[in-house]
């Protein structure tokens, strides 16, 4: 995984990651070399640099009547972001029962990019005891490969189980046959089953829903009631499929 893919994951934008790291290569700069090692137009760079001195990642001073940039330490900022995760954990009680109290159900949230899996998957190692997974195991690793094996070292660690129905294929039977020891089990649907490409995670009273093209983006539910209905229809299809026998 790049640099700048980390930088994406950890809330930046594409423009934003490559204008920040060039100011790391630059050192201090004025906007014309940061435009020429980023690739980006001068007036794009001025923006995006403003925007970048907002969250601390760059400052600026004046040189010869010109103005220059430089990035923020990483060591500096990765202080800055446990100071803030400091703040919301002490604001997490009060936030919690004023989500409890909220009249509005289901909730409905939206995330688009890497991110949805990101959240899903935090979510799921945090509340679930269980969570069951119907789709595409090709879309799911192919989209996130990078994500996936983190996340199920969480899970075996936490003794999460999981129970999956996905097509048939090479990758969901290598999935099977590594399934004891990975706390999953997965039973097969035949490979024309359904044209698709996506996943329903299902876990407490949470619905995951994940597409990945044309990008990937997704939707966490949040309603007992649609929790309760998901989880019926997956397990009366689980119910009619065949379990795994090792040969």
């Amino acid at each position: 995984m790049n640099i700048t893919s980390l930088l994406e994951q950890s809330g930046l934008k594409t423009k934003q990651a490559k204008i920040y790291l060039a100011c790391l290569e630059l050192g201090s700069a004025p906007v014309s070399k940061i435009c020429d090692l980023s690739g980006l137009p001068r007036s794009t760079c001025y923006e995006i640099l403003e925007e970048l001195k907002l969250t601390g990642f760059v400052s600026s001073f004046q040189k010869k009547k010109i103005k220059w940039f430089s990035a923020t330490d990483p060591k500096n900022i990765l202080l800055m972001e446990k100071q803030k995760l400091g703040l919301l954990e002490r604001a997490l009680p009060d936030m919690v029962a004023l989500y409890a109290h909220a009249n509005v159900r289901p909730n409905v949230r939206y995330y688009e990019g890497r991110q949805a899996l990101r959240i899903i998957l935090e979510e799921i190692i945090v509340e679930a005891k269980e969570f069951l997974a119907f789709g595409s195991s090709e879309d799911l690793l192919g989209t996130f490969r990078d994500e996936w094996p983190g996340f199920i070292k969480k899970r075996v660690t936490a003794k999460i189980p999981s129970k999956v129905i996905a097509k048939d294929s090479p990758l969901t039977r290598q999935r099977q046959q590594v399934g004891q020891q990975e706390l999953r089990e997965v039973r097969l649907l035949p490979e024309n089953a359904y044209e698709s490409s996506g996943m329903t995670l299902i876990w407490k009273n949470k619905i995951g829903l994940l597409t990945f093209k044309p990008g990937p983006g997704g939707f966490i539910i949040e309603s007992q009631e649609l929790a309760k209905i998901q989880t019926a229809m997956f397990y009366l299809i689980w119910n009619q499929l065949p379990p795994y026998r090792p040969i």
